[in-house]
């Protein structure tokens, strides 16, 4: 027995000793020749590297090996020496200090390995070799990357969108590889160098000021590619714009996840009341006909019975209910009890309410093309709902899943879409599930069963304009700093232009409260391109949503155009520079609109701001002029903002500096 714990204690100490070198193999400068090795033992198949254990100690004047004065290895640099193996993991990605890491010209393939170990490195060069798979997600954690060359490669997949984060990257070539989807909205102001050509990339070439820098040479050999920048027009995606409107959507179809059965409807719930009785019964014969067509009569006749029997049983049985029904039903069941005052009336009538819709056929959750499921059907089905508000087209909620994700859902208006099918909204919504912008609030997956319609979009914590500008009711409302005007000015100009370009969409129903604050209070826009299969017949008159609107969109049956969109983002421009809402901007001959807008914000900004504001209001001007035709395009605007900015810039440091869209 004693010799036993004397082995067992050996052994621990022996793992104990293994892990602890293990979690400091890269804590020392000698393990930077161990990481070295490893990566020749996997790399050099044909031995052209002459390292060895044995000179291990004088590692820093190995071939393309340069160290700092400690001894880490800052730079390897390994070019064209007929390389013929892999890259593998966990080898040289352990040297914590290296600046500089070239492996260009050589015969590597497999997949590029997780870097997120190289948190130093400024220049990666893997070009010219047969890399396979998908860029590495980790190579967007690289803060201080400058020079990416990854082109002539076999890499594939899509091009990570969190490449816009490395906002030091100069040097960017991804060319000659077999990229597919759509080029990420890259805006770095550093970037000087870029290549996407010889790929299979497709969709509009995101508007933003660094990429309109770059010739169509840099995007070359990408047939599916349009918009300004590249010369090419974007196809229309249709019904929308017209009865001869042609699909040309390129998207990927997103992958399904199959609706399974509620295990919450397992739990009964008694003590329904008569009138919330009568109101669940006739939802449940409603969906139970709208099943039932589609099976035989007799199967209609079993589930009636079996509805029927399991409200005699007090709703011990299981019933057919979609998930996300309920989870929506139970959201609308607290929006209508939370004007109630007792809170256990609220949780009472969200139980009912679970246990009250049965319905026949289920739906499926739809991942947008490039999203990663982070959820299932059923996650949603259990997340707690919470009402942020109505709107004319949806009621929206706030989830919160078991996994502590929370997002945003958006329970379509089932009349506003009377009229759309479910192919329409299938191909509509992958339209819209492919457009990707830092200004806009991504659309992350979608679903639809029967009349039941939700958007599935990402949770922005720091709330909308609207609530920015005006506030509660008990607090005045005071005007931004002309540059947070200005910032978000150009936030929503990118967004929009984007949305323009891309397919052809349009926003159509833009106002402060779909204007949402990112996590840097990065103006994103939400509820875009909606309209588009909506009634405009049931708009309900509201007057907010009028003042939004141009005079040709008041008329009924007439769809919003980009030029729609123009108007809406003037009016907008005034409440961010006043302050005041929609419905209170006076309609005055332009020099009269200056001064009632200088008037309002209480002057005292000095000479040079009052240049600066008066520059913004003629911009708001142009847009809400009634004529359509004699409004400027979304790109246009773009460029009167940062023509502003940029005037700013020279006029507070007295010199030129490259623009940037990013920041103010």
């Amino acid at each position: 027995m004693r010799l036993n714990r004397i082995q067992t204690a050996i052994v621990f100490f022996s793992f104990y000793t293994l892990t602890v070198s293990a979690l400091n193999l890269s804590s020392t400068p000698e393990n930077d020749a161990l990481s070295i090795l490893a990566f020749k033992s996997k790399a050099d198949l044909r031995n052209k590297l002459p390292y060895s254990v044995n000179s291990s100690s004088t590692y820093c004047k190995w071939q393309g090996v340069q160290c700092q004065t400690d001894g880490k290895v800052v730079r390897l640099v390994l070019e064209k020496l007929s390389l013929a193996g892999v890259f593998a993991p966990n080898t040289l990605t352990r040297l914590d200090q290296l600046r500089v890491l070239s492996l260009q010209s050589n015969s590597l393939t497999g997949p590029i390995p997780d870097l997120a170990g190289l948190v130093n490195l400024k220049t990666l060069f893997l070009d010219h070799n047969s890399f396979s798979g998908v860029i590495p997600p980790s190579i967007s954690s690289l803060h201080r990357l400058r020079t990416l060359d990854l082109s002539h490669n076999n890499l594939s997949g899509v091009i990570p969108v969190d490449l816009a984060n490395l906002d030091r990257l100069n040097y960017l070539r991804l060319d000659s590889n077999r990229f597919n989807g759509s080029i990420p909205p890259l805006n770095q102001s550093s970037l000087q160098i870029f290549n996407v050509s010889f790929n299979s990339l497709s969709g509009p070439v995101p508007v933003t000021h660094t990429l309109a820098n770059f010739t169509a040479s840099s995007f070359s050999s990408n047939p599916g590619l349009c918009g300004e920048i590249v010369r090419t027009e974007c196809s229309i995606i249709g019904p929308f714009f017209g009865k001869n409107s042609t699909v040309t959507s390129t998207l990927t179809p997103p992958p399904r996840v199959v609706l399974g059965q509620s295990a919450e409807m397992e739990k009964g719930v008694s003590g329904v009341t008569d009138s919330g009785s009568r109101k669940h019964k006739r939802l449940a014969l409603i969906f139970g006909f709208s099943a039932g067509v589609l099976v035989l009569i007799s199967s209609i006749m079993c589930v009636l019975i079996s509805i029927k029997t399991s409200e005699k049983k007090k709703r011990k049985d299981i019933m057919s209910t979609s998930e996300i029904l309920e989870m929506a039903a139970a959201a609308d069941a607290a929006a209508e009890v939370m004007r109630m005052e007792e809170t256990n009336e609220l949780e009472e009538k969200v139980k009912k309410l679970q246990q009250g819709i049965a319905m026949g056929k289920s739906g499926n959750l739809v991942f947008c093309a490039g999203e990663t499921q982070l959820y299932s059907l059923e996650q949603l089905m259990r997340a707690s709902a919470e009402l942020l508000g109505r709107g004319s087209v949806a009621t929206t909620y706030k989830a919160v899943l078991d996994n502590r994700l929370i997002v945003c859902v958006k329970r379509l208006d089932a009349a506003r879409l009377a009229g759309t099918t479910k192919e329409t909204f299938e191909r509509h919504m992958e339209a819209v599930g492919g457009l990707r912008h830092p200004n806009l609030v991504p659309l992350r997956a979608y679903f639809q069963a029967k009349e039941e319609r939700l958007l599935v979009y990402d949770y922005q914590a720091n709330g909308s304009l609207e609530s920015l500008i005006h506030g509660s009711k008990s607090t005045r409302a005071k005007p931004l700093h002309w540059t947070s005007c200005l910032k978000i000015a150009e936030d929503v100009a990118q967004g929009l232009a984007y949305i323009h370009q891309a397919w052809r969409l349009v926003h159509g129903n833009l106002k402060l409260s779909n204007v949402l604050l990112g996590p840097d209070f990065e103006a994103c826009l939400s509820d875009y391109c909606l309209t588009a299969i909506s009634n405009r017949h049931l708009d309900g008159g509201n007057a907010d949503s009028a003042a939004h609107e141009p005079p040709e969109t008041r008329k009924l049956n007439h769809q919003p155009t980009a030029k729609s969109d123009v108007y809406s983002y003037g009016v907008l421009l005034l409440e961010l520079l006043t302050g005041k809402p929609a419905v209170e901007h006076p309609h005055l001959m332009p020099e009269d609109m200056v001064e009632w807008v200088k008037s309002v914000r209480d002057g005292g900004g000095g000479v040079v701001e009052d240049h600066r504001l008066i520059m913004l209001v003629e911009v708001a001007i142009v847009c809400r002029v009634s004529s359509p035709e004699q409004r400027p395009t979304m790109w246009q605007v773009l460029k009167m903002i940062q023509e502003i900015k940029e005037a700013a810039v020279v006029e507070d440091y007295g010199v030129e500096l490259e623009p940037t869209n990013r920041t103010v």
